[in-house]
């Protein structure tokens, strides 16, 4: 069970009611997670915000997808893994071997599977990459707005992990655990 309130967007008011009814256009619906964190209406708008202007970033969707899904296998955050694996099918037209391989933190364009080895290499030293990891990077051909980027989403995802590992969050998708590559409702 969800460590603090859920808010219900029909009783919501105020900023909350507000930052509700922005999740609901931005993703088509409110999740457990945007339910928890609207508790800080100025939490959840910050979230908003960032996912909304990377969305209109260089990465493409299916990019952001993958990144979502390494992050939160390598963070061990069954939610976000949860959502991810749901919205990489179902948004990002991801077959499940893309989604197991981007949970793997790779893929089979040579481009994407430098972006998913950044990002990884980003998330385990915490923004402290060497410089072979950079270099890398800059040798699969990630320009300086990809670079950006993909620490952005890391950030952003490394967010929502930590959000809702701590909170506990209920998930409200097919449950996929961090680990059990492929098992699906394992919970």
């Amino acid at each position: 069970m969800t460590r603090i309130p859920l808010i219900d967007p029909a009783t919501a008011t105020g900023a909350a009611a507000e930052q509700l009814d922005a999740t609901q256009q931005a993703m088509g619906a409110v999740p457990n997670m945007a339910r928890a964190m609207v508790n800080s209406p100025a939490a959840l708008k910050g979230y908003l915000g960032l996912s909304g202007a990377l969305g209109k970033g260089v990465l493409r969707n299916a990019t952001r997808e993958r990144l979502a899904l390494a992050i939160a296998e390598s963070n061990e955050c069954a939610y976000c893994l949860s959502v991810h694996t749901y919205t990489g099918e179902h948004a990002a037209k991801l077959d499940e071997e893309d989604i197991l391989a981007a949970r793997e933190g790779s893929a089979v364009d040579p481009k994407e599977n430098a972006i998913l080895t950044f990002a990884l290499a980003v998330n385990a030293s915490r923004g402290d990459i060497a410089d072979a990891d950079f270099e890398a990077a800059r040798t699969a051909g990630l320009s300086d707005a990809e670079i950006v980027e993909v620490i952005g989403a890391v950030g952003l995802n490394s967010l929502t992990n930590f959000f809702n590992k701590a909170m506990q969050t209920d998930i409200d998708f097919p449950v996929v655990l961090p680990g059990t590559a492929g098992n699906v409702d394992a919970a």
